[in-house]
């Protein structure tokens, strides 16, 4: 089975967003696997003109294939933590059969808090940031550096740190970040244990 590799990326309108932050993620997975040759993802994208579509561009060392999907949100007001200290998923692969092995144990929750080797990473599909009533810190060593978390890094709007499980109710609010939500401040979190 070959590796495919994934970026999604949002179109609103026809428009995309944040190119050379997946552009960047693209080559550095190529480069990481010894490839050299690299495309421009733009040339590829040519979303709907009107709507908000995830597209989900679909890529190997040789090809390039994309779809488009419209988008709806979906809620999340509670993380189930969920311990695992193998878990790896450093390049945004289509093989994500060990985060939905996590997944199916969320039980009541919308989603799942994936703790590794004691610290917070990330949920089943978003980086995580935490309010810590002066600035927001998102996990120092999450499983994906995810475009928007790197983007928001670069502009200073997120600080890195280690987050143990107990440090979690210090904080007063809860951020998730995709491409397809940005920054988005969840209204509520309950953590479930």
């Amino acid at each position: 089975m070959k590796n495919e590799f994934l970026e999604t990326i949002k179109a609103s309108d026809g428009k995309v967003f944040y190119m050379p932050y997946h552009q960047a993620r693209y080559e550095s997975v190529l480069r990481s696997l010894g490839e050299r040759k690299m495309k421009n993802l733009s040339d590829y994208i040519n979303p709907p003109p009107r709507g908000l579509f995830r597209c989900r561009l679909v890529y190997t060392s040789a090809d390039i294939s994309i779809t488009y999907h419209e988008y709806k949100k979906r809620a999340i007001n509670s993380l189930k933590l969920i311990y695992d200290d193998t878990i790896e998923y450093s390049l945004k692969s289509t093989n994500r059969s060990a985060l939905d092995k996590l997944f199916a144990l969320k039980q009541d929750a919308d989603d799942i808090l994936i703790i590794k080797n004691s610290l917070v990473t990330d949920t089943s599909i978003a980086n995580i940031a935490f309010y810590d009533g002066s600035k927001w810190i998102t996990p120092k060593r999450p499983l994906l550096h995810g475009t928007t978390r790197t983007r928001l890094l670069d502009e200073g709007k997120i600080f890195e740190a280690d987050i143990s499980v107990d440090e979690l109710k210090g904080f007063s609010k809860v951020a998730l970040l995709n491409a397809m939500i940005h920054f988005d401040v969840m209204d509520r979190c309950d953590f479930l244990i």
